[in-house]
């Protein structure tokens, strides 16, 4: 993490105290967040992350700011402050009161964001299957809350046994999503991820290949996926925010196993219209944001 981070209205140092155990939130892990890569001092695909907080914020009813812009001005204040014009950006809204254990609080919910820098993921990933451990038919599927332990405790097992992710299973048996990522399968030209309905997070990442990562001759859909399904694939492949689209070089726990060795040519030329899509927004933001600062 940076020097720097931000609470509510205020650039703070990250040692300085301001949080308390009265606050909710922090205590039962009730509050959403979101992480947003920061290129060329440009927050990419904001609009996006905003959306989906705000829809996540209501569905765990948790407070959340009304002003789109009053977020984005203050998250630009941390990004200059820390100097992180190439960074990842880490965005939290803490529910501050409800409950019995309730202490005093002059604020409904804290805004709380601090950035680090880029992590170098590799060039490719190994990945493991843990089963039952997405619940599709929960109200809250999908949401991306403070809760996030369960996620952690798998991902740290994971690097235990010798893998980078792994792929979780819904009840149903069928492929969700990895603990941080979004996963896809190709087959010939034929591009799927497993839909919302398998309980998986609606990653932005996600969302832009499906709606406007275009390339010739490939077509990328939902489609419910099972673990034959990656066992038949020609390529794998995760994405999330700080990753892009991560190329997988094997998956474990399959009957026959798999193991990628022919390349992955459709994820390259996927990885090349995502690059070019994100450059041409950062281009068109960044004179935006010197307003918006």
């Amino acid at each position: 993490m940076h020097r720097f981070l931000l609470h509510n209205d205020e650039i703070r140092d990250a040692g300085d105290p301001v949080l308390s155990p009265g606050q909710v939130g922090l205590m039962n892990g009730w509050g959403i967040f979101s992480t947003i890569r920061v290129q060329d001092g440009v927050m990419f695909a904001w609009a996006r992350h905003w959306a989906r907080m705000h829809r996540d914020a209501a569905r765990m009813r948790v407070p959340f700011p009304d002003n789109a812009k009053w977020l984005e001005e203050r998250l630009y204040r941390l990004i200059e402050k820390n100097q992180a014009a190439n960074s990842t950006l880490r965005v939290v809204i803490v529910r501050n009161r409800g409950g019995m254990w309730e202490g005093p609080s002059e604020r409904a919910f804290d805004t709380i964001a601090f950035t680090a820098p880029l992590k170098d993921w590799g060039e490719a990933v190994k990945l493991g299957i843990v089963p039952h451990a997405r619940h599709a038919a929960s109200e809250f599927a999908g949401t991306k809350y403070l809760s996030w332990s369960e996620n952690l405790a798998r991902y740290e097992r994971a690097h235990e046994q010798g893998f980078d992710e792994v792929v979780l299973l819904n009840e149903r048996g069928e492929v969700a999503e990895c603990t941080s990522a979004n996963i896809f399968v190709v087959k010939g030209d034929q591009v799927s991820t497993p839909p919302l309905s398998s309980g998986c997070l609606p990653g932005v990442t996600r969302a832009l290949l499906l709606e406007e990562i275009h390339v010739p001759g490939l077509a990328i859909a939902e489609r419910i996926l099972f673990t034959k399904d990656l066992e038949a694939a020609d390529e794998v492949f995760i994405t999330s925010t700080t990753r892009d689209l991560m190329p997988v070089a094997s998956v474990a726990g399959l009957i026959n196993g798999l193991k990628i060795g022919q390349g992955h040519p459709v994820r390259d030329r996927l990885q090349q219209a995502f690059s070019a899509y994100t450059s041409k927004y950062v281009a068109a933001r960044a004179r935006e944001v010197v307003k918006v600062r």
